[in-house]
């Protein structure tokens, strides 16, 4: 699946430099993370991507890789580029077994989870179900609200079906500190220690971002 993300991602930027795509080089670091912030399973990828690609300087003996820098994508690219990704893996995952389609619509099969007990979890996490107890199966009841500040660095975004495309933040070679903040931004652990408390009754709390 990341390889998938990836080649979309690097044929845009190969693209959007005016390089054959046999012959750009990217870079990218890619941390998988697993959980949103309301601890629900949520595996997306942050992905750390350089400006535009490299291609080797044929004029000018010894090669050296000369870098094709891009402009940053528009909200209308990443909503195509999100367009592209989703209805790849959509298809990808058909094709495994693990997605079924009706008419305009997709749904995770029953195939999808195997016989681990820890399926069940999964598939409910995913789908915000309950998964044990006497209220197995219900809907988990949310609130839709304003997103808190939290320091987070999301800017516009493309949206389709489901999948979402971000790439609201840049830094020069010269910004070490913006690209640090980056880099710690996109390493951070799932559960962030400042929301994680024990109650008077001797209880772990985490307490979420939004309500």
């Amino acid at each position: 699946m990341l390889a998938l993300v990836h080649r979309v991602i690097a044929g845009w930027l190969a693209d959007q430099a005016g390089v054959e795509r046999a012959r750009a080089q990217c870079g990218a670091v890619t941390l998988i993370q697993r959980f949103g912030s309301a601890l629900n399973l949520n595996v997306h990828f942050h992905m750390l991507w350089l400006d535009g690609v490299y291609e080797e300087d044929d004029e000018s003996p010894p090669r050296k890789p000369r870098l094709h820098r891009t402009r940053a994508p528009t909200t209308g690219q990443l909503t195509q580029l999100a367009d592209t990704i989703a209805h790849r893996v959509c298809r990808h995952l058909t094709r495994k077994g693990w997605l079924e389609g009706e008419e305009e619509s997709v749904f995770l099969t029953d195939s999808a989870g195997g016989d681990d007990g820890m399926d069940a979890l999964r598939m409910s996490s995913i789908t915000y179900r309950i998964a044990t107890g006497a209220q197995a199966g219900r809907k988990v009841i949310t609130l839709q609200t304003l997103p808190g500040d939290d320091g987070s660095l999301e800017g516009d975004a493309g949206k389709v079906g489901g999948f979402s495309l971000h790439a609201g933040v840049a830094a020069e070679a010269h910004e070490s500190h913006k690209l640090e903040k980056l880099c710690r931004y996109i390493t951070r652990p799932a559960i962030s220690e400042k929301r994680l408390s024990i109650s008077s009754q001797g209880k772990v709390r985490y307490e979420l971002k939004t309500p």
